[in-house]
């Protein structure tokens, strides 16, 4: 057993509260285990200068820490973003377009802000998972409002499949599901893993921290990791349901 009691395959509890703020395109509050992010929505009526013209869209995400979401205080980033946020907002960013049906939503950009509340491991898997929610409701928005026509996907919205996101990792030996934080400083293995509802591959990230690991090893991480997410993928379903889509 873990130290906070799971089992070794046992993700962490997770809750979506969508609509979690008056204002935005879409909001949830997120809580995977103790760690607790809000992602929000915005649709804004341009596109990055590279795409201009090319009649497609973009989905982009922004990151942050509040101070006191770590156990000690974590400065503020008040003028520019640190190389590990902007990797971190890159890479949120990736896995989100990943589910979405880019043409199909003219010249736009939905800017998905994750905002980490409480940190306890896991803030930029836990981001993906809640920022798929919030596209969503960005992007039934925009069908309401007659920017988008009807798609095929979830809630006939042009939408590919639900993606979500989940720590893996080896600790003293042992594979393990979600990490904590104590588990994630301490493992000598750690992946970031992000999959589409189906099992395709999104993105891994992943280091052999103070240990090397087999392919062996990575094919049974990325498989237990899945049957992790099978609790982030209801919990998505479940949330995009109480918004009515």
């Amino acid at each position: 057993m873990r130290q906070d009691g799971r089992d070794y395959l046992e993700p962490r509890p997770i809750h979506i509260v969508p609509d979690f703020l008056k204002h935005g395109d879409g909001s949830v509050l997120i809580e995977v285990g103790d760690t607790k992010v809000i992602c929000t929505a915005t649709i804004d009526n341009k596109v990055p200068p590279f795409l201009k013209g090319a009649g497609r869209g973009w989905v982009t995400a922004e990151y942050g820490m509040l101070p006191r979401s770590t156990y000690e205080r974590t400065i503020r980033e008040t003028f520019r973003p640190s190389g590990r946020t902007q990797e971190i907002q890159r890479f949120i960013g990736r896995a989100l377009r990943a589910s979405l049906v880019l043409e199909s939503i003219g010249e736009y950009t939905i800017i998905i802000d994750c905002d980490v509340i409480q940190a306890d491991g896991g803030t930029r898997t836990a981001s993906i998972t809640g920022g798929y929610v919030t596209l969503v409701s960005a992007i039934f928005k925009m069908r309401q409002q007659g920017i988008i026509s009807m798609g095929q996907g979830p809630g006939f919205l042009p939408i590919k499949e639900p993606v979500a996101g989940i720590s893996v990792g080896i600790l003293k030996g042992k594979r393990l599901v979600d990490l904590n934080n104590i588990e994630d400083n301490r493992a000598e293995v750690d992946l970031n893993l992000v999959m589409t509802s189906s099992g395709k591959l999104v993105e891994v990230q992943g280091t052999g921290e103070e240990s090397t690991f087999t392919v062996e090893d990575l094919n049974e991480l990325i498989k237990i990791g899945f049957n992790g997410l099978k609790r982030h993928f209801k919990a998505q379903e479940e949330a995009i349901k109480y918004l009515g889509i």
